[in-house]
């Protein structure tokens, strides 16, 4: 056994040996280079395969945007677990992600539809032979959608937008080459099956025609801190559990069972996610917590979400493990917490949370409430598209088929027919990438914090 053990620890001390540092510069790197921080690679791609298990790669700041490669133009496959820190000078003798911006803002026209479902796809072995025990961050990085989507040029498009509303392919606006990408901005493979740790801090996700930040994560643990959440349709940030939950009956987990997933969701700002389609119907989560996960979200500032802030109506209740506390929530339009307390969904305000003490998986919601002070987002938050979401209206009409098949369907009593005309005053029109970047250090202590 002792030689077993200090084969472990030798194994252990040689793989933190072996960890490397690859340095990256769009703007003063080539890809021929040896990737140090003195001859820099100089595209992420290039880092991420020549990357191994463990390994950092630092990133420097650039005017554009870090395009991906020629077969997946804007997005990037992350296959074995390592570390992306941007925001470095050019010379990477320092670090101010807001200054020196390692950016994703791939373009409408470099659209090209591939395997990666999210801009940075991550996607481990599916085998027994996955990495296990690994620590990954991401930290630094700023992802921004609104120059790949494609607007509407007329329809809902309040005055003064310099877009109209979100489409979803196959619709496009005619002077656009592509529908908008509707991917992820950080995307964890169900299938994968890693067992480790990810921490994003430091990032901003503008503008995502889907999930910002989607992780189905194996076993492990996941922190999200100090992040900006703005313009994301469905929802903000989810995690799930993709282990299966050993279960004695439909809504009750195997005796002795703990979640294997660990999510700390603290200081982030969500703001201004959408439902699915312009019907603001369904969806338009701030935040979402899924099957098999023990979750702590605290600190967060978490409004102007189209249905609710924090929802927990996904998987089943008595697998998870949540607590909810310290945050500021408001005007999120329907509610700030949805959950299910069988055999209904309940919608309640921050000053009703109380109430929920109790529920299936809730195991604390306390110090949570209200805005008290707007003013903390004058300058920050842009004037014109809160205007125009807090006067949104949405409207439906019918118009029934005059033919002869309704007189028939009428006569025999079956239902009539026609079509149904929606009107948005708007929906996930552009947000401005710059306002977005002020929402960092807004509030004291609560939502995402100036970056150090």
């Amino acid at each position: 056994m002792k030689k077993l053990m200090a084969f472990t620890a030798a194994a252990l001390a040689a793989a933190a040996v072996q960890a490397a540092d690859i340095y990256v510069s769009l703007e003063t790197g080539k890809n021929k280079n040896d990737g140090t921080k003195e001859a820099p690679l100089k595209n992420l791609w290039k880092a991420l395969e020549k990357a191994e298990t463990g390994d950092t790669i630092h990133v420097a700041g650039a005017k554009e945007a870090y395009p991906g490669k020629a077969t997946s133009k804007g997005t990037f496959r992350m296959e074995k677990p390592v570390s992306i820190i941007g925001g470095y000078a050019p010379d990477f003798a320092s670090r101010d992600p807001l200054k020196y911006r390692t950016l994703f803002q791939a373009k409408n026209d470099s659209y090209v539809r591939g395997n990666n479902l999210g801009v940075l796809h991550l996607e481990f072995d599916k085998t027994m032979n996955a990495p296990k025990g690994f620590k990954m961050k991401l930290d630094g990085l700023i992802f921004d959608e609104g120059q790949a989507n494609s607007y509407h040029a007329t329809k809902g498009k309040p005055e003064g937008f310099d877009t109209g509303m979100w489409l979803e392919g196959p619709a496009k606006n005619i002077a656009d080459k592509q529908v908008s990408p509707n991917r992820y901005m950080i995307y964890s493979a169900t299938a994968s099956r890693g067992e480790g740790d990810i921490e994003i801090e430091n990032c901003a996700f503008v503008n995502c025609g889907n999930i910002a930040v989607n992780l189905n994560w194996y076993k492990g643990s996941v922190e999200i801190e100090n992040c900006v959440f703005v313009n994301s349709r469905m929802i903000g940030a989810s995690v799930a559990c993709s282990a299966a939950v050993p279960m004695d009956g439909p809504s009750k987990p195997r005796a002795g069972w703990k979640p294997e997933v660990k999510w700390e969701f603290e200081n982030n700002t969500v703001l201004y996610t959408w439902s699915r389609l312009n019907d603001l119907a369904d969806m338009g989560f701030g935040v979402r917590v899924n099957t098999g996960v023990e979750a702590e979200i605290e600190n967060n500032i978490i409004g102007l979400n189209v249905l609710t802030g924090f929802d927990n109506t996904k998987g089943v209740a008595s697998t998870k493990k949540i607590k909810i506390d310290g945050n500021v929530f408001f005007l999120n339009r329907e509610s700030d917490i949805q959950m299910t307390a069988s055999p209904s969904v309940v919608k309640v305000r921050v000053d009703e949370f109380e109430d929920l003490e109790g529920t299936d998986g809730i195991e604390s919601i306390e110090d949570n409430e209200d805005l008290k002070d707007p003013s903390v987002f004058k300058d920050r938050l842009n004037a014109q598209f809160l205007n125009a979401f807090l006067s949104m209206k949405y409207s439906e009409s019918t118009k029934l088929d005059e033919g002869k098949c309704n007189g028939l369907r009428s006569m025999l009593g079956l239902p009539l027919q026609g079509t149904i005309t929606t009107q948005c005053d708007m929906f996930c029109n552009r947000y401005p990438l710059e306002d977005a970047l002020k929402l960092f250090g807004a509030m004291e202590g609560k939502g995402a914090q100036a970056i150090k």
